[in-house]
């Protein structure tokens, strides 16, 4: 999909999911036809005209100042991961680019030293298109035990993390909330495909999991945009039982992230995961 095609299908999509109430909006009681706000009761609360917005979201205009795209995102309620997308899907829609190919992801070595010496804490190392491009044991153990730990050496046999939480059923299983693990993950595509229009396989992931999971279909339709930095999930894992854990993402800019999954000190789950690291030593 092209960068003008998402801009306008995100601002449609988020108007029609805000109700006249949540903005102040009176309606009189009147019966309305559309889902959500009218193109003129938007763009009457970005304080532009209702044509000008029209062709905004119709992918008819690409000249939305900076100041425009603040007003649109106060307009709609947006929050800053939210904002700083809709500034994203904005600039390529002002030069379509071609969608193409991209290598495969590599590991900078800096990464490879700083898995290392994360041993004792599971980590694994996250592409954009969400590829595993490497892990440690503790890491392999936690989120893909059930997987070849070699797997990720091979680029074509590489393992995909949004398509295991949608497609697997031990990813799904692992996760006592999967439905909030994968609102994440599609977020986190959101942004990625806002970041990288011209990313054919990113465009192949998203069709691909759209055909085989009606769950990504939906969650993908809502348009919701997340940033993956650091979250609580309670997980049930095969060998060691119950665990929450925080996930984190780290990282330095354009390029693969570390996500690293930690438990408070001395708690249950530190528990868990120290027996974990046991029992793959063993």
């Amino acid at each position: 999909m092209s960068g003008t095609a998402q801009f306008g299908d995100f601002l449609q999509t988020r108007r029609s999911q805000l109700r006249p109430e949540d903005v102040g909006v009176p309606t009189y009681g009147e019966r309305r036809r559309v889902q959500g706000l009218r193109r003129e009761e938007l763009a009457q609360l970005a304080g532009v005209s209702v044509s000008y917005y029209t062709r905004l979201e119709q992918g008819h205009s690409l000249s939305a100042s900076p100041e425009v795209l603040d007003a649109l995102a106060t307009a709609l309620q947006l929050d800053e991961a939210e904002r700083q997308h809709l500034h994203t899907l904005a600039t390529p829609a002002k030069q379509a680019r071609r969608a193409r190919r991209p290598a495969p992801e590599r590991v900078p070595e800096a990464t490879v030293q700083l898995l290392h010496a994360l041993a004792d804490v599971p980590a694994i190392v996250l592409g954009r298109r969400s590829e595993v491009l490497a892990w440690n044991r503790l890491g392999h153990s936690l989120f893909a035990g059930h997987l070849d730990f070699t797997a990720v050496d091979r680029v074509a046999e590489r393992p995909n993390m949004s398509q295991l939480v949608f497609l697997d059923a031990h990813t799904r299983e692992l996760y006592a909330d999967w439905q909030s693990k994968a609102r994440a993950v599609v977020g986190n595509l959101r942004l990625m495909a806002g970041r990288y229009p011209d990313d054919a396989a990113l465009h192949e992931l998203v069709g691909q999991l759209s055909a085989k999971s009606t769950d990504f279909a939906s969650m993908w339709a809502d348009h919701r945009v997340k940033a993956c930095a650091t979250a609580v999930y309670e997980m049930r894992h095969p060998l060691v039982g119950p665990l929450v854990v925080t996930q984190q993402t780290l990282s330095n800019g354009p390029g693969p992230s570390i996500v690293v999954a930690t438990a408070p000190p001395g708690s249950p789950s530190a528990a868990g995961l120290s027996l974990l690291a046991h029992l793959i030593r063993a």
